[in-house]
């Protein structure tokens, strides 16, 4: 199972040779070598992943190294506003060995949450991986304090699964994380993203 290069869709729109999955408020867009730099500092910065996720430092070199690897399962977006500042990223990773489901992570800039923009970003993706590869299922993993995720997660249309217990070493402790999934036949059709025929 791979990310395609492009899927064609009513809302995806082709801005200064990048090509876009636009929401009404946030586009996604693949991650480019470009946007390296401000990924570093986003990630060795403590307050960006928050209390509910790893500490986690890289320098630019082991960054630029392991985008170089990126398997071509794996594949993260920029989260952009309109004006293209970039606020954020949305990962899917494959977790598999038959294929049937990706899980995907996702995380805004502190000033930019509860704006809704992650809740878009999130549509967006499940849009697009449903409608550009055959998996089934969806799913994603949070820390049970983590409240805004949930809600995440849940206006997306994700359903509670289970607890997973002290299955995250995090900031010093073992944290128990909850799992949601959405399964392609709760998902039904595009909540944002529009199939049209391939040209």
């Amino acid at each position: 199972m791979v990310f395609p290069q492009v899927i064609r869709t009513e809302a995806e729109n082709t801005t200064n040779g990048e090509r876009l999955l636009e929401g009404k408020n946030v586009n996604l867009r693949i991650m480019e070598k470009e946007d390296l730099p401000l990924y570093s500092e986003w990630i060795n910065n403590p307050d960006f992943y928050g209390e509910y996720d790893y500490l986690d430092q890289k320098s630019r070199t082991e960054i630029e190294k392991k985008y170089d690897n990126y398997p071509p399962e794996k594949r993260k977006f920029i989260i952009q506003k309109k004006d293209g500042t970039r606020i954020g990223g949305i990962e899917g990773e494959q977790h598999s060995t038959y294929g049937g489901y990706l899980e995907i992570g996702f995380t805004i800039v502190p000033e930019e949450r509860g704006k809704g923009y992650c809740s878009e970003a999130v549509k967006i993706i499940v849009d697009y991986l449903f409608l550009s590869n055959s998996l089934n299922r969806i799913q994603a993993v949070t820390d049970t304090r983590n409240l805004p995720s949930q809600r995440v997660l849940e206006r997306a249309g994700f359903m509670k699964e289970g607890l997973l217990r002290k299955t995250a070493f995090i900031r010093g402790d073992w944290r128990d994380l909850f799992i949601y999934s959405i399964l392609r036949e709760e998902w039904k059709e595009p909540k944002i993203l529009t199939k049209t025929e391939k040209k």
